[in-house]
C-alpha cells in the first residue's frame, strides 16, 4: 500500500502547472494562449513578465526535488519509484498536453 501512495502522490506533485497557475493569478491570462502554448517556465517568460517566468522555473525544479528528498529521508526503500513517477510525469508533460 506504502508504494501505490507514494507513487500516487509523486506523480500528481509533478502534474502541477505552476506556469499556468502563476500566470492566471498574476497576469488574468491564459498562457496556453501566448507563445509557444506551452506551460512551462520558457512560455511563462515570454509573458513579458521575468518574475513569473523564473518563479515558474524555480517551483518546476521543486515539484521534480521535494518528493524524492522526502522519501529519501523517510522512506529509502521506496526511493527508485519516486524518482521514476515524478520523471514519467515530467516526461508526459512535455510529450503531450495533459
Amino acid at each position: 500500500m506504502d508504494i501505490f501512495l507514494i507513487g500516487t502522490i509523486s506523480y500528481l506533485v509533478g502534474s502541477i502547472p505552476f506556469g499556468f497557475i502563476l500566470t492566471k493569478i498574476f497576469l488574468k491570462k491564459d498562457i496556453r494562449e501566448i507563445g509557444s502554448g506551452n506551460i512551462g517556465a520558457t512560455n511563462a517568460l515570454r509573458t513579458g513578465n521575468k518574475s513569473i517566468g523564473y518563479s515558474t522555473l524555480v517551483l518546476d525544479l521543486l515539484k521534480a526535488v521535494v518528493p524524492v528528498i522526502y522519501v529519501k529521508i523517510f522512506y529509502q526503500d521506496f526511493l527508485y519509484i519516486t524518482s521514476l513517477c515524478v520523471f514519467f510525469r515530467s516526461c508526459i508533460s512535455n510529450l503531450a498536453k495533459v
